[in-house]
């Protein structure tokens, strides 16, 4: 698996992420990638090699192991980290669609048009869709494997001892897993991790939305209050043109005065 690969990509998505994204991203290089390449493979090693029954009936051991184990964890694992990283790439390829069209937009009107967008990483219109749509697509996965590794090993638990009566053993046979506490404890630990991932991802959701509401209700007050004042500033106008209107009012002008002349 190209670990380089996945780690460029998260990489690059992690500065168009809000502090909560940045943050899981931090989670899953340090406590799930690196644990996962560094610890969690010698840990499993070869698990068939290391399964152990106290029977030399052929097929008997083989019957046995798939039926206790019968997806590898470390290859469920790395199908998790895949499906969980793959989502950061649909952030990248519309940012990098915002930007081609940025791009030909001004090869079109020229380098002194109005840009199609302000920024084209902000989350605005259908990038902030396609962001909230890959967390919801990560809870969704996270959630989905968490429920596999209960679901498939019947819990979290490894004991020591297993109890085998699958055909073709000759009868109840004793089975033996290798290092059983320690597979336990990094079981645990990575089904810590998948949980803090969607509790992360939950807050995200959370937090973009609650500001894409209060971004509408700031434009709407916005709006009402100019059209507010667009009204009072009309009806002052109209009164003021009321009481520019002169008065009518009658010039007074001296009676004229006429002289009798006496012949």
């Amino acid at each position: 698996m190209n670990w380089a690969f996945l780690q460029g990509l998260l990489s690059g998505v992690n500065k168009y992420s809000t502090a909560f994204g940045r943050v899981w991203l931090s989670i899953v290089f340090l406590f799930r990638v690196m644990v996962f390449v560094v610890a969690a493979e010698k840990v499993w090693g070869d698990e068939q090699k290391d399964f152990k029954c106290n029977t030399a009936q052929p097929g008997c051991h083989n019957v046995c192991y798939d039926h206790f184990f019968p997806v590898s964890h470390v290859r469920l694992w790395a199908l998790q980290l895949i499906f969980v990283t793959c989502p950061s790439l649909l952030v990248v390829m519309h940012v990098a669609y915002r930007d081609d069209r940025e791009r030909k937009h001004r090869l079109k009107y020229g380098e002194n048009c109005d840009r199609l967008y302000a920024n084209t990483g902000k989350k605005r219109g259908g990038l902030w869709w396609t962001y909230v749509l890959t967390l919801v697509f990560k809870i969704a996965v996270d959630a989905t494997f968490v429920y596999l590794v209960y679901h498939i090993y019947e819990g979290y638990d490894f004991p020591s001892l297993i109890k085998c009566e699958q055909e073709p053993c000759p009868n109840k046979v004793d089975c033996f897993i290798a290092r059983p506490t320690e597979k336990r404890i990094f079981t645990i630990f990575m089904v810590v991790t998948s949980l803090a991932c969607i509790v992360l991802s939950i807050f995200e959701i959370v937090y973009l939305v609650g500001k894409k509401c209060r971004e509408c209700v700031i434009s709407s007050r916005n709006s009402r209050r100019s059209t507010t004042n667009r009204m009072y500033s009309g009806s002052n106008l109209m009164e003021s043109d009321t009481l520019k209107v002169p008065g009518k009012t009658s010039p007074e002008t001296p009676a004229p005065s006429y002289s009798l002349a006496i012949s």
